[in-house]
């Protein structure tokens, strides 16, 4: 079995997710946010929101979901990021907060199945 860093796995599910929503026609709006208080993978609109998006990507025989890692302090550090994004560009769309599970072949880092979960939290 091949050794892919952390990185490079989370890199692929975000590569992914990002060309999942163009196909459902999304418009990409920024990737890997960063404010002081965390980041944010994916910010995407569509005609009538704006998707705060946290992606999470794991190897098939991962022993936790990857939604589990977004705990409440993780949406707390995504909802005060999503916040200065929109103190810095203003939008008359409602906001959601989803999470994007991606999981991954250990071997080749294929996408075997994803679990979108639009508003996943609040």
């Amino acid at each position: 079995m091949k050794k892919f860093s952390t990185q490079s796995i989370g890199q692929i599910g975000e590569d992914y997710v990002a060309k999942l929503l163009k196909k459902k026609h999304y418009k990409i709006l920024a990737r890997n946010y960063q404010k002081r208080y965390g980041e944010i993978d994916i910010i995407a609109e569509n005609k009538n929101y704006i998707a705060f998006v946290e992606v999470k990507t794991r190897h098939t025989d991962s022993m936790t979901s990857a939604a589990e890692a977004v705990n409440r302090q993780k949406q707390l550090k995504i909802i005060k990021t999503a916040s200065m994004y929109l103190s810095e560009n203003e939008t008359e769309k409602f906001c959601r907060f989803d999470v994007c599970e991606v999981y991954v072949n250990a071997d080749n880092l294929k996408v075997v199945n994803i679990n979108y979960i639009e508003g996943a939290f609040e």
